[in-house]
């Protein structure tokens, strides 16, 4: 009961950290608020020194921020979110408003998450059910294409080609249903290639345990035993599911923006651009309360789907001996990508022709050129040195943040929600108040967000592995709590989540890109991708090589990345053997010689 109450009061503490430092915004930036609420309101007024004043004795500036920021909390705790500074209107109306569209977004784009991630795994389920998965061979280079597209170039190449030429669906506004689906899959494609992927690294094992032998014994259909292995993996899925909700809901910012949906994500980015910070803070908070109830929900999931095992330490390990999948497709995706960057970095990527603009690929062009006739192989290829070596460098230091934290839960758990309910775009302007803007700024950004799932998926896989009946035998043959942390359970978790920070390498490279999309990140005339695929879309029609170029690249990355993934499984050490007096190793260290961590607790 003392944990649980201590956990609650640190993740109160959190939230309330969040939401007083977002109250905190204008001053942080050194900015005036009222010159930026009065831009935001008619950016034809002069901004003369009686308007300004004017506007500080409307909003109660005068007073300073603790001021303004106590007012807004007393109005809170009456229920009252306090007037939009820009509109006048009432707050908390039409934040629930934007909180109702993005969540219906959010659940029609779970629903073709599920649906992707169905058919990622499907062959490993048919596999699988035929007791046939000797045959798998891992390969996932379509899962890792359809992952690494970046969401706005999705939703801008459906609202170009399924909205508008083919008149199919409806590309703007939010009506009804049918403005769900666009958008949605624009969503939910990459997020169930995502998701299925890690479900597909986790199948094999599930086949492998003894009740899965014996039903296939006993004559169990294979349909049967398949739906039974989706339900012994999902708990260790949950987690990330929750972080998947919450992103959905409050980080399709650049899908809100294409498709011209009111969504929460774009009101506070909104609000924070015009430094709204009644609408902003409202939206946040929002944001933070779901990410607790979606934490809160997947545990209670997770406990109800894996029953008294977990408590009991009767599970079975899902990370079994593997054969290393076949070396070739990694090589060969690493050298195609390392050909398109060496021949780029060999051309000139600002040297201007304009009586070559938006050329179709050529011999001398060979990926086209862009609005101002610049070459963009040269532009791809010297912004993969940006792009690769950043999103690289922050992968490595979210998975060492993550798996570090995973190991903490009680104290990572409220921190990720926390973390995870702040958008993206959002962390990035906080980030430009803190540190300044620069080169760096869209790294901390991504870099402060990057290890949440890394952090929850360590966790995840750390309960559901110390549950398993071979840590209680080595724990009841006398072993030593830091021997099953450093030679039982993290050589078992270690290599998943390695595979899953490579699978995250893309997403990190889009989350980059879409900061640029967003004008947060690189600005011109770098060649950084994101911005390439800003720069370009307006001209998708006419030249759709000026983003199938970045876009491509970025597709091969991801492919590499699933690849390089698979590769990386091997034999697992050698385990404690049920009846033999000590540890596989032949050093058994006595109970309790170490203390325990809060993992494996």
């Amino acid at each position: 009961m003392r944990r649980r109450v201590t956990t609650l009061v640190w993740r109160v503490v959190l939230a309330g950290g969040l939401v007083c430092g977002i109250g905190l915004l204008p001053w942080l930036t050194r900015t005036d608020p009222a010159y930026t609420v009065l831009k935001a309101r008619s950016a034809e007024r002069e901004p003369t020194p009686e308007v300004l004043d004017d506007i500080r004795h409307q909003l109660g500036l005068d007073g300073g921020p603790l001021h303004v920021l106590g007012g807004w909390l007393g109005g809170l705790v009456r229920g009252d979110a306090g007037e939009s500074w820009i509109s006048g209107g009432d707050v908390l109306p039409g934040v629930l408003q934007a909180l109702g569209a993005s969540l219906l977004l959010m659940g029609v784009a779970l629903l073709v998450a599920a649906v992707t991630a169905g058919l990622v795994c499907a062959r490993t389920l048919r596999l699988g059910a035929r007791q046939r998965l000797d045959e798998r061979r891992v390969g996932g280079a379509g899962s890792a294409v359809l992952a690494s597209l970046p969401e706005f170039l999705v939703a801008s190449v459906l609202a170009t080609v399924v909205g508008v030429q083919l008149g199919w669906l409806p590309a703007l506004g939010w009506y009804g249903f049918q403005w769900t689906v666009l958008p949605a899959l624009a969503l939910g494609l990459p997020a169930g290639a995502v998701l299925g992927r890690l479900l597909d690294d986790l199948l094999p094992g599930a086949f492998g345990e003894p009740w899965a032998l014996a039903a296939a014994a006993r004559g169990l259909t294979g349909r049967s035993i398949a739906r039974q292995a989706v339900r012994r993996c999902v708990p260790a899925l949950l987690p990330n599911l929750g972080l998947f909700v919450v992103g959905l809901t409050g980080g399709a910012v650049a899908v809100e923006q294409v498709f011209d949906i009111p969504g929460l994500g774009r009101t506070t980015l909104q609000a924070a651009l015009a430094q709204d910070l009644p609408v902003l803070q409202a939206g946040t908070l929002a944001l933070v309360l779901l990410a607790a109830l979606a934490t809160g929900a997947t545990r209670l999931a997770a406990r109800l789907l894996t029953g008294p095992a977990l408590r009991d330490g009767a599970l079975s390990s899902l990370h079994r001996p593997a054969a290393p999948a076949r070396s070739l497709p990694p090589l060969l995706y690493a050298a195609v990508l390392a050909a398109v960057v060496g021949l780029g970095l060999a051309r000139d990527p600002l040297a201007l022709d304009t009586g070559q603009k938006l050329r179709a690929p050529s011999l001398d062009h060979p990926f086209g050129t862009d609005a101002l006739g610049r070459d963009l192989l040269a532009r791809v290829g010297h912004g993969a040195l940006d792009t690769l070596l950043l999103a690289s460098a922050i992968t490595a230091a979210a998975l060492l943040a993550g798996v570090l934290l995973g190991l903490v839960p009680r104290v990572s758990a409220p921190l990720v929600d926390t973390v995870n309910a702040v958008p993206p775009v959002l962390v990035a302007l906080l980030v430009t108040a803190v540190a300044g803007s620069g080169a760096a700024t869209p790294a901390l950004a991504v870099g402060a967000v990057a290890w949440a799932p890394l952090a929850t998926h360590t966790a995840a896989l750390l309960r559901q592995e110390r549950a398993t009946l071979h840590i209680t035998a080595t724990r009841g043959l006398g072993a030593g709590r830091l021997y099953l942390l450093r030679r039982e359970l993290l050589p078992a978790v270690l290599p998943p989540v390695l595979r899953h920070a490579l699978l995250r390498l893309p997403g990190v490279a889009l989350a980059l890109a879409s900061l640029g999309f967003l004008g947060l990140g690189a600005q011109p005339p770098s060649p950084e991708w994101g911005l390439l695929l800003a720069e370009n879309q307006p001209y998708a029609e006419r030249a759709p090589w000026a983003v199938l170029a970045p876009a491509a690249v970025l597709a091969l990355l991801g492919a590499l990345a699933v690849t390089a993934a698979g590769a990386l499984r091997g034999p697992r050490p050698a385990r404690t053997r049920v009846g033999v007096g000590r540890p596989a190793d032949g050093q058994a260290e006595p109970a309790g010689a170490h203390k325990e961590p809060a993992a494996v607790r």
